[in-house]
């Protein structure tokens, strides 16, 4: 359950700032997706969506790209409808296995990385034969965890609080197709 209304949702969209409208969504998501075939056309990848995030952007993605591949799923937050980060909780590790397999993790952002680099780190022990990760959005900011890039990424954002595309504010809000922030 949401710590917040609709109605309360509503007025936070009325006075959010739109940063990226639906056009340079599809911009992006094309870029992102003529990126990925280069690098992963002919061998046979496992798409993982990191939940719930990315669904949005692995579903508009996966229309995109013309090669064989597979798709699955993890479920890993430190969220929990909160705005603010705490330890990784496992709802679902990845599936199917990623053993031997090549391997494309999928999420909605990279902020700080955190989340990130404990979902890469526990398909990389499950076996898996190469990991690559793909976003949707990069927000620009000097807090990454260090040494941690992604091999895909779709736009910058400013270190602002972002939703729509996806990313939830206080879970409402993911179905939105263009990114917006919330108004300081």
């Amino acid at each position: 359950m949401s710590s917040i209304t609709a109605e309360q949702a509503l007025a936070v969209l009325r006075e959010a700032e739109l940063l990226c409208p639906p056009e340079q969504i599809e911009t992006a998501l094309d870029r992102l997706a003529a990126a990925i075939a280069a690098r992963l056309e002919g061998s046979d990848p496992l798409v993982l969506m990191v939940m719930n995030g990315a669904f949005v952007t692995t579903a508009r993605l996966l229309t995109r790209l013309r090669f064989p591949l597979r798709v699955g799923y993890l479920h890993a937050t430190r969220y929990r409808s909160g705005t603010r980060g705490g330890e990784i909780d496992w709802i679902a590790r990845p599936r199917p296995a990623v053993a031997g397999q090549a391997v494309l993790v999928v999420d909605d952002i990279f902020d700080e990385g955190d989340t990130l680099k404990a979902i890469l780190d526990e398909v990389r022990r499950q076996g898996a034969a190469a990991v690559y990760s793909a976003v949707l959005v990069n927000k620009r900011h000097e807090r990454k965890v260090p040494g941690l890039t992604v091999d895909f990424a779709g736009l910058d954002v400013p270190d602002r609080y972002v939703f729509g595309c996806g990313m939830d504010y206080k879970e409402y809000w993911r179905q939105l197709p263009a990114i917006y922030a919330v108004r300081a």
